[in-house]
């Protein structure tokens, strides 16, 4: 319990100062914890929160570690792969990661 406190504290933190280090009309989304490193030299992560593909991972820090590359498994608990772009992505391992979406997101259509 008080381990889940700690880090909600962080990812507060973290959207505080997002906009520092974010790009402008960004925000932070918690993906999910790190599982393991595949074979591929994937990340894979238990997805808390789906991202789209191709949108920036980052870690608590804010620094970039890769993009989402796959989302995969069943829609009651999908699992994403994200390609890193970090040297040693197995110090990653049990750390959540958080994606950077655009505020704008997708345009709608307009009913005519």
């Amino acid at each position: 319990m008080q381990s889940e406190k700690n880090s909600q504290k962080r990812l507060n933190k973290a959207v505080r100062v997002k906009h520092r280090f974010c790009e402008e009309n960004s925000i932070l989304h918690r993906i999910g914890q790190v599982l393991h490193i595949s074979i591929t030299k994937n990340m894979i992560l238990k997805a808390e929160n789906i991202p789209r593909i191709g949108e920036k991972v980052t870690d608590k820090n804010l620094k970039p570690v890769g993009t989402v590359f796959d989302v995969f498994g069943p829609t009651s608990s999908p699992y994403v792969a994200v390609k890193p772009h970090i040297q040693n992505p197995e110090q990653l391992v049990k750390h959540i990661l958080y994606v950077v979406s655009s505020e704008n997101g997708r345009k709608k259509r307009k009913k005519r």
